[in-house]
């Protein structure tokens, strides 16, 4: 399937993955993530459940705070 993630198109060889394969695939290790797709907030309880399909957009956000 084709997505577009971060901005990048991606080939991934799955016809649906849920966001923590995704997240496992992409090797994104980071604690505080902000996820969307198709401009949709998924929560952080729902990450095994939302489903990424071919020609969704999602955005995977690291959350840095600071001072």
């Amino acid at each position: 399937m084709r997505i577009i993630l971060n901005n990048t198109e991606e080939e991934i060889s799955a016809n649906r993955l849920t966001i923590s394969e995704l997240l496992k695939y992409k090797n994104f290790t980071f604690r505080l993530l902000v996820i969307k797709i198709n401009g949709k907030l998924v929560k952080r309880e729902d990450y095994d459940a939302a489903v990424v399909r071919d020609g969704d957009h999602v955005v995977v956000m690291h959350l840095v705070s600071g001072g």
